[in-house]
């Protein structure tokens, strides 16, 4: 576990980050799709959002490939955006969340669908049944290095034997953010401040991978992974154990 003298944290203990991570979620939910759907303070022109679509468009294909079944999980389920997708093919869908306010869009997003919802803190989270397919979306980047494992473990006892996971997550890009965030200049730092709208600030996990590297860090736990990566924005693959 990281200390509190840790430069990932800004020397602050662990515990404390990871609750603001959860708290700057809680109050970024309103406002969360503008950065998916490259509106207010993330939209850097139509050329843009278009090339944005297209990578989207390429992971949703490879998504589909995978044609999520049977009892499927979402962590980190946010807004809905993916859940959409996951409940069109799968059999049930349960997604966990720590903000009742992401879960509440969520519901809103997906209407009728019969959707499980857990609110859980993912970093306690335990598990009282296995799934076929497990998906979490641009979630794996604020799993501090120190939680890799211990999040990974969580994966695989979320699934039956023969499941496999699915993610999606950014490349360190810096027209991803908002116009007015920056990205750290250092390779291995692990957290940046975020702003919202009304401009308060959180300091929060972000990490950022390469398919290569992170193909790595699977296969030392046991994983078989293929991973991805589109030509701007976006991280992206599948694995089994």
């Amino acid at each position: 576990m990281l200390d509190s003298n840790s430069p990932a944290t800004g020397h602050r203990p662990l515990a404390t980050m990871l609750a603001e991570q959860i708290q700057y979620y809680r109050a970024r939910a309103a406002e969360y799709d503008e950065w998916f759907l490259r509106k207010g303070r993330y939209d850097r022109g139509p050329a843009h959002t278009a090339k944005w679509f297209r990578e989207v468009e390429d992971v949703v294909w490879d998504l589909e490939g995978h044609a999520p079944y049977g009892d499927v999980l979402e962590l980190a389920g946010g807004t809905g955006l993916w859940t959409v997708r996951l409940a069109a093919k799968a059999n049930s869908v349960t997604v966990v969340d720590a903000s009742p306010e992401m879960i509440e869009l969520n519901r809103l997003r997906v209407g009728e669908k019969p959707i499980t919802y857990i609110e859980h803190d993912l970093f306690s989270y335990n598990p009282d049944r296995k799934f076929d397919f497990v998906f979490f979306g641009f979630w794996l980047s604020h799993v501090p290095s120190e939680r890799f494992e211990e999040f990974f473990a969580l994966v695989r006892r979320c699934l039956k034997p023969g499941g496999s996971f699915f993610f999606i997550d950014s490349i360190k890009e810096p027209q991803s953010t908002a116009v007015d965030h920056a990205l750290p200049l250092e390779d291995d730092c692990e957290t940046l401040v975020r702003k919202l709208n009304d401009g308060s600030e959180f300091r929060i996990f972000k990490v950022f991978y390469r398919p290569d590297d992170l193909k790595w860090k699977l296969e030392s736990l046991g994983w078989t992974a293929k991973l991805n990566e589109t030509a701007n924005f976006f991280i992206y693959g599948s694995g089994k154990y």
